[in-house]
């Protein structure tokens, strides 16, 4: 398993050796559909392709990008099924599986879409109508859970996988994830396989997927799990590991600013550096996203929020880093640099001094 900040923090909450209760197919379905939500082609044709090896069919897969049109809308999921053409037809050029498979069992031919999609609807979240739009109340009753539903290639409880995990990929839908929760549950998702249903979420290293899944099953089982805060790495790159590293306990990353002096440094949460000094300059930080912590030896701790500023004197002994429920990135740079100037590397900050911060 692929280690991340919110799968450690799962391990707190669930134990740490908690296992994957996920069938191999579950953990497809919960990948390619948060893929094909995020628009993560690259790595979804390598789901598909994966997916082929375990025995999915061309038609069930086509199943999980045509029902995602529902919810993250038509442009994704014809993306979607553009990745999949691309996998067979190279799958195809190599000589490799990738049955067609069976279609969908035909419907009887008194069949009401609508009848069938109001007692499917009401299974998953009890009866209900929206009086506000009488048009959005059918086309749910009548196609989404009439007609979509319908389809046999995919259960009624894989369906509800498939949607939870792109809803969680989405940024703004928790209301919608918080009721599908309920949803999977009703159609048979244990809870054991909701943790491994985010624990699938955290191997994909999107850490901010991940933290919205745990919250959301946190709360539906009314638990106190170790949520870790994100950030956007579109708006301060991650970067490179540290080659400082040797001198931080935890991981952390470097981004230079081009030809300013200046540089982004990401920490992981509980990721800080040693005690140092740097001697013949000053040091600006400035906080721009996450959470973390800055010390000058022999004062009190200071929290950095995004918008912190801290100028460190010339010599004075200090740390930083994040706190340990967050990532953290702040930017560096250095003036009044002096001829000669130098930083000092000390002893690590200890466990029981940083576990004690937040006390």
């Amino acid at each position: 398993m692929k280690t991340t900040a919110i799968s450690a923090a799962l391990a707190l909450t669930l134990g740490a050796n908690a296992q994957n209760a996920l069938t191999p197919r579950q953990q497809s379905i919960t990948t390619i559909s948060s893929q094909v939500a995020k628009g993560d082609i690259k790595n979804l044709e390598v789901s598909f392709d994966k997916a082929f090896n375990e025995g999915f069919t061309q038609n069930e897969l086509k199943e999980i990008c045509c029902h995602l049109y529902a919810y993250t809308g038509f442009p994704k999921s014809l993306n979607g099924l553009g990745a999949l053409q691309r996998v067979i037809a190279d799958r195809q050029a190599k000589g490799l599986a990738c049955e067609e498979g069976r279609m969908p069992s035909e419907l009887p031919k008194d069949y009401d879409a609508l009848k069938e999609g109001t007692e499917v609807q009401a299974s998953l979240f009890g009866p209900y109508t929206n009086t506000f739009s009488p048009t959005i109340d059918y086309y749910l009753k009548a196609h989404l859970f009439g007609d979509i539903f319908a389809n046999d290639l995919l259960t009624h409880k894989e369906r509800e996988l498939v949607t939870i995990s792109a809803l969680a990929s989405i940024e703004g839908l928790e209301a919608q994830l918080n009721a599908h929760l309920v949803g999977a549950q009703k159609k048979g998702m244990t809870q054991e396989e909701m943790h491994s249903y985010v624990l699938t979420l955290a191997e994909t290293g999107d850490e901010a997927t991940a933290n919205r899944a745990m919250k959301a099953v946190a709360q539906l089982y009314g638990e106190n799990a170790q949520t870790v805060q994100t950030v956007d790495f579109n708006v301060w790159p991650k970067g490179e590991p540290n080659p400082y590293g040797q001198y931080f306990t935890g991981q952390s990353y470097l981004t230079m600013m081009g030809e300013s002096g200046a540089y982004n440094v990401t920490f992981e949460p509980g990721c800080r550096n040693n005690w140092h000094i740097h001697h013949g300059a000053m040091q600006v930080l400035i906080c721009v996203s996450g959470r973390g912590w800055y010390q000058e030896w022999g004062k009190d701790p200071v929290p950095m929020t995004p918008g912190t500023i801290i100028a460190i004197p010339e010599g004075a002994k200090h740390w930083h880093g994040a706190a340990k429920d967050s990532w953290f990135q702040h930017i560096g740079y250095e003036t009044n640099v002096q001829p000669g100037a130098s930083n000092e590397w000390l002893e690590p900050v200890s466990e029981d001094h940083y576990n004690g911060l937040e006390k």
